[in-house]
C-alpha cells in the first residue's frame, strides 16, 4: 500500500553527494531542482546514479524542476525554456511523471500582460508534456513580485490561476502549491487549498508564521517584519488539516520539505530543523500505514 511519502528538496547537481548524507533521517521522497537551467548536465547519466541511489534508501524522485524564466530567454533565463523541454523529454528516467518551476512573466508588466505569451510558450510545453506522460505544476512563489510588477512568476494569485488555467484548460497543467507563498499575502491556505486541491500535483513542504500583533500596530508597510517563511512543524499552518485536505481528494503525489528559509533553524541548525519536519509531517499523515487485520 502506498502512502503519502515525506521528502525533501535536493539540488540535482549535489544529490549524488548529499542523498546517502540524509538518507538515514528516514526522507522518502526527493524533489530536484535545476536552478535555472539543465546546462552542463548529462540528465541521462544523472538520472540513473540519483534513481538508484535513491532506490537504494527506499525512496523516490517525486520531480524535477527549472526555476528561471522561460517566457523571455534573457539573462539568466536564456536557457531555462530549452530546460523545460528538456526535463519534460527526461521526466521517465527519473521515475517522475512531474516537471515544476515558475511561469515566467514579461519582467515589470501586469500578470494580464503576460497571458499571451505564457498561452503561447506553455500551449507548446504542455503538448510535449502530454505526449510524454507528463504533468507541469507552477510553484506559486511571488519571487517579490506582485499583481503590476514582477521578474519571474505570474501563478502566485488565484485570480492569476483563474487567468491560467481559462487560457490553457490542460489536464496535465497544475500547481506546485505551498501554504507559505499564500500566507506572506495574508491569504487563508486552507480555504484555497479546498478549492483548488485538484490542480495541485506537488506540495512543498514550507510553512509561515504570521506576526499579527506587527500588523495590527504597524500595518505591512512598516519596518518591522511581519511574517516569515518556517519549515512545517514551527508556522502557523496545520499540517493535519492539508493532509486531510489532500487525502480527501485523493492526492497521489508526496509533500518535499522547502528547508533553507527558516530564520531559527537554519545554517548549523538546518537539518535539525528538516528533520523535525519530517517526523512532524509524517505524525501529521498518522504516522506510517499499518494494514488492517485480516
Amino acid at each position: 500500500m502506498e502512502q503519502l511519502r515525506i521528502g525533501t528538496l535536493v539540488g540535482a547537481k549535489d544529490a549524488v553527494r548529499v542523498i546517502p548524507q540524509i538518507a538515514p533521517h528516514g526522507f522518502e521522497s526527493y524533489s530536484l531542482t535545476f536552478g535555472g537551467s539543465t546546462e552542463g548536465m548529462d540528465l541521462k547519466e544523472a538520472s540513473k546514479a540519483i534513481v538508484e541511489l535513491a532506490a537504494k534508501h527506499d525512496a523516490v524522485i517525486s520531480s524535477i524542476g527549472v526555476y528561471g524564466n522561460p517566457l523571455t530567454g534573457t539573462g539568466d533565463s536564456e536557457d531555462t525554456l530549452t530546460s523545460w523541454e528538456q526535463l519534460i523529454d527526461s521526466a521517465h528516467l527519473f521515475g517522475t511523471d512531474i516537471v515544476t518551476g515558475f511561469t515566467g512573466r514579461l519582467r515589470d508588466r501586469p500578470i494580464d500582460e503576460s497571458i499571451p505569451r505564457y498561452k503561447e510558450v506553455f500551449g507548446e510545453l504542455s503538448k510535449r508534456a502530454a505526449d510524454r506522460g507528463v504533468r507541469i505544476a507552477f510553484e506559486n512563489c511571488s519571487m517579490g513580485g506582485n499583481w503590476w510588477t514582477g521578474d519571474w512568476n505570474i501563478a502566485h494569485n488565484p485570480a492569476a490561476w483563474e487567468m491560467m488555467f481559462d487560457a490553457l484548460p490542460s489536464d496535465n497543467i497544475g500547481l506546485q502549491w505551498e501554504p507559505c507563498h499564500q500566507m506572506v499575502s495574508l491569504i487563508d491556505p486552507i480555504p484555497q487549498l479546498r478549492k483548488w486541491v485538484d490542480k495541485v500535483f506537488h506540495v512543498h513542504g514550507k510553512d509561515a508564521t504570521i506576526a499579527w500583533d506587527v500588523i495590527k500596530e504597524q500595518g505591512i508597510h512598516g519596518p518591522k517584519p511581519y511574517v516569515w517563511h518556517r519549515t512545517p512543524g514551527f508556522g502557523d499552518s496545520n499540517w493535519s488539516d492539508i493532509i486531510t485536505i489532500l487525502r480527501q481528494a485523493d492526492y497521489k503525489g508526496t509533500i518535499d520539505i522547502e528547508g533553507w528559509h527558516d530564520p531559527v533553524y537554519r545554517d548549523e541548525l538546518e537539518m535539525t530543523g528538516q528533520v523535525h519536519a519530517l517526523n512532524y509531517l509524517k505524525h501529521c499523515r498518522g504516522g506510517n500505514f499499518i494494514p488492517n487485520p485480516v
